[in-house]
């Protein structure tokens, strides 16, 4: 049956519309990126300029890693209430402020209490999923994948840069406050030019199942991120860990008594997305956890050491902006793929590039151009995964409920790359070698820590490989129809929307 003329004009404006959307959302999650890649290298001038030691600047990653876990879920649920573009802008004004505060903060304290108010910034992506789905349904994965891969670039290009531009102006305030002006930027972006979304989810916050995970997450993450400084058979760790995981414990209990809950326990089993949030979780793990130890061992020397590639930072910061580029390259093309060979294949191929990658990498770990060959291949891979494992939890979710399913996978994700790295520096420091350098003895994790660390990655990679094969249904990210029984209002028409 052949489209009437003006049925396929409202179709062409429907998409121009949506991918007017996409567009200012793609420029959105670069700023997140950078803005979650401007930190790493400003952190020894942080301590400098406000005196304190290693120990106290773990925080600023630590803090964020925390409030990201508590703020996310419950912003999500939030936008599936009462609209996604709403919160969008609650969210990036919270970050904007936070940034300010971060940038002029007289005090490590307060700088702290910055980087709480700039956590809001990993409930970005799950809002835009949401956008993106209602805008165009057909057209989710693709957008998707783009803004995934925006954000992945952001971040390489937010590490290099700022320490560039303290290298070149040699003020830290003035360095802080550049992702702070971009986020002040997106604000009217998002209040003129991102459109509403029209589902919504019937009943109110569950704010006590929120408040017993969030402090569950808080209190686990927090033992097992500070495990190294505390050490691991502290009462402090232990005690933290246990408490933790008894609160996540009785938030199943009361997720599944109470009328509307923060997380549908039963669409978790029922819809599909509880083992796609599972391997997201074995995902970050090896992802996240494995990126201290790559960066350690491509910059240790092997004169002094007896292994490592020695390469200089300029050079480091240079081969992350590659790898970023590939894993970005794997993010934009995850969808073509699935197109072709389903999104649960595409998923899986992503993952035997990562065992493959980390299997070379410990082959290989004495060849310098063999060896980054190899994690270039683990990048893309990992893209691959980026770009169409969240496509498949947006199109499986509820369309009444993608924001808070998203966050889901969002919050699985960071966690268990906590974990990961958490994990994987006590196996580092379980293998220590004493060198002479200089002619002084020092203690250094061995090359055998190393290996370890990608042995494990590469468990992780083939496990969610297994995972990925037990996905229901054969086509998750080509298309995402509405699901049976969401809350949906007609779709606004195309030549109200703000476009570009």
């Amino acid at each position: 049956m052949k489209s009437s003329p003006s049925t396929s004009g409202t179709l062409a404006n429907g998409t121009k519309a949506a991918g007017g959307a996409v567009g200012f959302l793609i420029v959105m999650e670069l700023g997140s990126g950078l803005l979650q890649g401007w930190f790493p290298p400003l952190l020894a001038r942080i301590g400098d300029d406000f005196s304190v030691d290693d120990a106290a600047l773990n925080w600023v990653s630590v803090v964020y890693l925390l409030m990201t876990v508590a703020f996310v879920p419950i912003i999500g649920k939030l936008g599936d209430l009462y609209g996604h573009k709403r919160m969008l802008l609650v969210t990036v004004s919270m970050v904007a402020v936070g940034s300010l505060v971060v940038a002029f903060a007289p005090s490590f304290g307060v700088l702290l209490l910055g980087r709480a108010l700039q956590a809001p910034l990993g409930a970005f992506l799950p809002l835009e999923f949401a956008i993106v789905r209602s805008r165009n349904a057909e057209t989710a994965s693709r957008s998707i994948a783009k803004l995934v891969g925006a954000l992945t670039v952001g971040g390489a290009v937010g590490a290099m840069v700022s320490g560039i531009l303290l290298a070149m102006i040699d003020n830290l305030t003035v360095v802080l406050l550049v992702p702070a002006v971009f986020m002040f930027l997106c604000i009217p972006v998002v209040a003129w030019l991102v459109p509403e979304t029209t589902a919504r989810s019937a009943g109110t916050v569950d704010w006590p199942g929120a408040a017993l995970l969030t402090i569950g997450l808080l209190l686990t993450l927090l033992g097992i991120a500070n495990a190294s400084n505390w050490g691991w058979g502290s009462g402090l760790t232990i005690g933290s860990i246990v408490l933790g995981l008894a609160l996540l414990a009785l938030w199943l209990q009361v997720e599944r008594k109470v009328k509307y809950p923060l997380v549908d326990l039963k669409v978790l089993t029922t819809s599909g997305i509880g083992l796609p949030i599972l391997a997201a979780a074995l995902f970050g793990a090896q992802m996240f956890g494995s990126q201290t130890a790559g960066s350690l061992f491509i910059l240790t020397d092997p004169d002094t050491h007896g292994f490592g590639l020695g390469l200089s930072p300029g050079s480091v910061g240079l081969l992350f902006l590659i790898l970023a580029l590939a894993t970005f390259a794997g993010a934009t093309l995850g969808d073509r793929i699935a197109a072709r060979i389903t999104a649960k294949s595409t998923v899986v191929l992503g993952s035997l590039l990562g065992v493959g990658s980390y299997v070379a990498m410990i082959g290989l770990s004495t060849s310098t151009m063999p060896f980054l060959a190899a994690m270039l291949i683990g990048a893309f891979g990992n893209g691959l995964i980026l770009g169409v494992l969240p496509a498949i939890v947006v199109r499986k979710s509820p369309e009444d409920s993608v924001a808070v399913a998203s966050a889901l996978y969002n919050t699985s994700r960071t966690a268990a790359g906590s974990v990961g790295g958490a994990v994987f520096a006590l196996v580092m420091s379980a293998f220590l070698v004493t060198l002479q350098i200089d002619g002084e003895s020092t203690t250094a994790s061995a090359n055998a820590s190393y290996l370890m660390v990608w042995g494990i990655c590469a468990a992780l990679s083939l496990a969610l490989a297994l995972v990925a094969l037990r996905f229901r249904g054969d086509g998750e990210a080509v298309a995402a129809p509405q699901a049976a029984g969401a809350e949906t209002a007609p779709p606004a028409p195309a030549q109200g929307d703000r476009t570009v």
